[in-house]
């Protein structure tokens, strides 16, 4: 049996709502702010199910290496993106749903590929946003290439390790005694943005590295450093000259987490390793 004719036996206990606006307005911006204002916990938005500021499943079509792949990819095309939403709606059995597309014929087609009911409600970009509000949004998209996921920043940080621009916190008042909207997102640049892929040359890692030793009392001097990149992000290795009188283990351990939280703050990489190994051992003269 294909995909396409799987249908979720619970599906029509589903109510599906369709947010819709052209390429660059501003959807994922406001997406969960309109799904907050209708109590919907899940939204569908360029290949990922989230729910309330949690991907749960699929895998972001801002990844994809050219703009024809990132449509295809929201719009489940392969079975194989379909089965991974399709096994999560089954799970968590959604009674609602928020799907965002470019167009009503989008939508419609991410429900029928999902297996979901027909959409019961549609909102516009231009409902819940002013022209103008739109119009920047556009200008920042085709001039400086960056997208935004509904998501903050921690939620997809693996995935996009070395793509990541910036997390952006959006607070809006609901009025005077009525509990304000509070919601963090992610703002990156795709694969296929004019702009390109920007790599962080090894010697960056190396000084933050030899930086964050310096301010640590326990380590005296940093022996070597090897620093190797990957797609997913960045394995670093450290050998040291620790101080006499110092606890070893606790030592390092405070400068590695204080090293990959810094790492990962300036250089938007993911740390997948980081190795610190004490060498040798410095005892301080008299008067030092």
């Amino acid at each position: 049996m294909l995909l396409k004719d799987i249908k979720l036996p619970f599906a029509n206990k589903i109510k599906v709502y369709a947010f819709v606006g052209p390429s660059g307005t501003g959807k994922s911006y406001r997406a969960q702010m309109v799904a907050s204002e209708r109590n919907i916990s899940y939204i569908i938005d360029d290949g990922l199910l989230i729910k309330e500021n949690q991907v749960i499943a699929g895998e972001s079509a801002k990844k994809a290496p050219t703009k024809v792949g990132t449509v295809k990819h929201a719009l489940f095309y392969e079975d194989e993106e379909k089965e991974v939403i399709i096994k999560a709606l089954k799970k968590y059995k959604p009674e609602s749903i928020l799907l965002l597309g470019t167009s009503d014929g989008m939508v419609q087609k991410i429900a029928a590929n999902l297996g979901l009911p027909e959409i019961s409600e549609t909102i516009y970009i231009k409902d819940v946003a002013t022209e103008q509000e739109m119009k920047t949004a556009r200008r920042i998209r085709v001039t400086e290439g960056k997208h935004v996921i509904p998501v903050p920043t921690f939620e997809i940080k693996k995935d996009f390790s070395g793509y990541l621009l910036d997390p952006l916190q959006i607070f809006k008042s609901k009025g005077k005694g009525q509990k304000p909207y509070v919601s963090e997102k992610s703002i990156i640049r795709p694969t296929f943005s004019y702009m390109g892929n920007f790599t962080i040359s090894d010697v960056v890692f190396r000084q933050i590295l030899e930086y964050l030793a310096c301010q640590t009392p326990a380590i005296y001097k940093v022996l070597k450093t090897r620093v190797e990149n990957y797609g997913e992000g960045a394995k670093l290795y450290m050998e040291v000259t620790i101080i006499y009188g110092y606890n070893v283990i606790e030592g390092l351990k405070e400068f590695k987490e204080k090293s990959r939280k810094e790492i990962e703050k300036l250089t938007a990489m993911n740390v997948v390793e980081l190795d610190v190994v004490a060498k040798n051992i410095y005892v301080p003269q008299d008067g030092e």
